[in-house]
């Protein structure tokens, strides 16, 4: 089967992965070390509920258990520290250039508590957004990957209705390798040692950068 889509999980894979203190994020914004606790109990939690029911999880709602009524600085600040560990991968340009320019259709699946607009400004200051044919950020729909509606969801963002046509790249192999196969669609996985093993999970291809996905692009194709 040809392949007419490719489609990208985004942390750890557009976005090289590397081991940060997420904790810090909220006392950026919060400045207070009491509070960013309580910040961080929350967003753990909310990931909690996403490995073990699968159930997504917002911004907003994570600010709302914490008892946080965030103000525009205390978002830019959360942001602005982010910015440093959002920079997207140097391969990425070129390869969604290649795939535009063979026909093949971009997408991006992402588990993310962030809003839509805060992943399309990281893709406009990196000019790749107009490089991606649809996306779907899973604070905008009720599951997250591995559950089948949110590989659904990014098909339709996509216009494709056939996932034996999609390929799927992410390093995950529990939520991106064994959702993408179970949807029906090859799975590419970007090596992170970081990233928990999954037994079940059996990639197509195993990549260790984006640069090396064009060759099995070929073969499939």
């Amino acid at each position: 089967m040809a392949v007419d889509a490719v489609i990208f999980d985004w942390g750890g894979t557009l976005t090289p992965w590397h081991t940060i203190d997420v904790a810090q994020s909220w006392l950026a914004a919060s400045g207070d070390p009491d509070l960013a606790a309580r910040l961080g109990a929350a967003e753990d939690a909310a990931w909690a509920r996403s490995r073990d029911e699968h159930s997504s999880a917002t911004l907003d709602s994570v600010l709302q258990a914490a008892g946080v009524d965030a103000d525009d600085h205390f978002l830019a600040s959360y942001h602005a520290w982010w910015e440093p560990h959002t920079l997207t991968d140097p391969d990425a340009l070129p390869l969604l250039r290649e795939l535009r320019q063979r026909g093949i259709k971009v997408g991006v699946l992402s588990n993310t508590m962030w809003p839509r607009s805060a992943h399309e400004q990281i893709f406009v200051r990196d000019e790749v957004l107009e490089l991606i044919d649809g996306a779907v950020y899973t604070s905008e729909i009720d599951w997250v990957k591995p559950h089948q509606e949110a590989f659904s969801a990014v098909m339709a963002a996509i216009g494709e209705t056939d996932p034996t046509a999609c390929v799927f790249v992410g390093d995950r192999p529990y939520d991106d390798i064994h959702g993408a196969k179970s949807a029906g669609m090859r799975a590419v996985l970007i090596m992170n040692s970081d990233v928990p093993g999954y037994e079940a999970a059996e990639p197509d291809a195993t990549i260790t950068r984006l640069a090396e996905l064009m060759d099995y692009i070929d073969r499939w194709s």
